[in-house]
């Protein structure tokens, strides 16, 4: 039972990935759009701060998970 507990902590924890990897393909955009429209600068860094802010919600759940999965062992 524990070596389930601590694959599904293990899994949990992998939203922090997802989460890392969305946040730098997000940034990479944002800095393209940056360097195309210079003017619309202040629209898009809004936009890309609540992205990277609900993204980082995510992982941050995950981590929790985990913490509470890890807990049980």
């Amino acid at each position: 039972m524990t070596t389930i507990l601590a694959i599904g902590a293990g899994i949990a924890v992998l939203c922090g990935l997802g989460a890392g990897i969305g946040i730098g393909i997000a940034t990479g955009h944002a800095a393209d759009a940056v360097a195309r429209q210079p003017e619309a600068s202040g629209k898009i860094q809004t936009v890309l701060i609540l992205g990277c802010a609900l993204a980082e919600a995510t992982a941050i759940y995950g981590f929790v998970i985990a913490l509470l999965i890890v807990m049980q062992l």
